[in-house]
């Protein structure tokens, strides 16, 4: 990814220098393991450590990696000139290169799992936050863009705590499931090493041994993960667009913090637009863009083949590092945001008492009125006030049909704002179990 777009902790995961590093520890390891085992001289597997504090000349491998046409080989070569040739003679004995590329990737993967799961608890905190803050502010719930029924807007940054809650337990679950590695062999028969090396490699980078591992680890796996990753980036983006939504200039509900000295517009200076959620939107595609191809990975030929190399150099660090910033900024915006309990209560009432409308509805069920009845009754009154924008109220209690089977008092008694919000403290209960 672009700087713009990139923080600086995930970035270092992915570059050449810890790439290459993980390389020499899986090596180093293996070569541990196999002195144990009395394979080869300890005294090769201990010269072997000499390169612990070296930092690797990426341009050197790169240099060898043109001629050998192979990078493992490239970094091996390079590694046998900094421990000394017949030194490092017995390094990846019985290994192939996809033990030393799938193990890297996965602790790769963990680690950024790492930084996301860090990252969801952050914007989880916020949210939380927001929820307490504005638990009783009331505001109008819409479906299809229409006002529907009362709610708080609590309650949505509550909705949304739970979504990404579920996004923390997903995110938790593809660590696990891609913290494995594999250092089996060509094919992944162990025909050349021995498993004990595996179990002993895997112990000291953080991961488990994967159970059969053909010449590659199963990519049902990545696909798990980058799948999640992409679930992440939609909620994201549902938590986006519901602001956007928010801050447009009839609504204004909510909107994105505007700084001392920004800007919103090269041409109309009266503008505050939501670009940080806007750019969500856009990031959320891009993290989501991985997914496919992840997908489309896990059918490999036969033990192996390579066709998922390519694709996973790319999708790696593009979908982590975009969703680590995406998830941040998000942080920053719910941190932010700005909220309008008066506009949300004059928008409610733009068309006065019509969203009681179901009660009144049930009411007359309840009175003996038929469904059918009840709702053309209500409907009638209902539409008087979008087409002429009367008070809905005022259009029950002069309704002679309406009034035969309520009383006033029972129709006044329908436009209890109370009546809407009586159950929040259940929902959060739900949602903030620990308080």
């Amino acid at each position: 990814m672009i700087p713009r777009y990139s923080r600086p902790d995930m970035v270092a995961i992915w570059e050449p220098q810890t790439k290459f590093r993980i390389w020499y520890e899986i090596e180093a390891h293996a070569c541990d393991a196999m002195a144990e085992l009395g394979v080869i001289p300890r005294e090769n597997a201990q010269a072997v450590w000499k390169a612990k504090d070296v930092e690797f000349d990426v341009a050197r491998i790169d240099e060898i990696e043109r001629e050998t046409k192979h990078d493992v080989i490239a970094f091996l070569t390079h590694l046998a000139e900094i421990v000394g040739s017949d030194e490092a003679r017995f390094v990846h004995q019985g290994m192939t290169s996809s033990d030393v590329l799938d193990t890297t990737f996965n602790v790769q993967l963990v680690r950024a799992a790492d930084i996301l799961i860090a990252d969801l608890e952050g914007l989880l905190a916020a949210l939380k936050r927001r929820a307490y803050e504005h638990k009783d502010t009331i505001r109008i719930g819409r479906s299809h863009g229409i006002h529907a029924e009362p709610t708080t807007m609590g309650l949505t940054f509550a909705r949304f705590y739970a979504e990404m809650d579920r996004n923390l337990s997903r995110m938790r679950d593809a660590r696990a499931e891609v913290a494995t590695g594999a250092i089996s062999g060509a094919v992944g028969t162990f025909a050349n090493i021995d498993p004990a090396v595996e179990e002993h490699v895997c112990d000291q980078l953080g991961l488990v041994p994967e159970p059969i591992s053909t010449q590659v680890i199963p990519r049902d796996r990545h696909a798990a993960f980058f799948a999640t990753l992409g679930v992440i980036a939609s909620s994201v983006e549902n938590i986006a667009t519901e602001i956007r939504h928010m801050q447009r200039t009839e609504v204004l509900e909510a909107a994105e913090f505007f700084s001392m000295g920004q800007k919103g517009s090269s041409a109309m200076p009266h503008k505050k637009n939501p670009v940080l959620t806007e750019n969500l939107t856009g990031l959320a595609r891009l993290v989501r863009m991985a997914v496919v191809p992840a997908m489309e990975n896990v059918t490999l030929w036969h033990e192996r083949d390579i066709s998922h190399s390519s694709v996973e150099r790319n999708i790696g660090p593009d979908a982590t590092i975009t969703l680590d910033f995406a998830l941040v900024r998000l942080t920053g915006v719910i941190d932010k945001l700005l909220v309008y309990p008066q506009n949300m209560l004059d928008n409610m009432n733009k068309f006065p008492g019509l969203v009681m409308s179901q009660r009144v509805l049930l009411a007359l069920t309840q009175a003996g009125v038929s469904r059918e009845d009840a709702y053309r009754l209500v409907q009638r009154n209902a539409l008087k006030v979008w087409d002429q924008r009367t008070d809905f109220r005022e259009e029950l209690l002069a309704d002679e049909e309406v009034r035969a089977a309520l009383s006033e008092d029972e129709i006044n008694e329908k436009f209890d704002l109370g009546y809407h919000t009586k159950h929040v403290d259940t929902i959060f209960a739900r949602v903030f179990p620990e308080g």
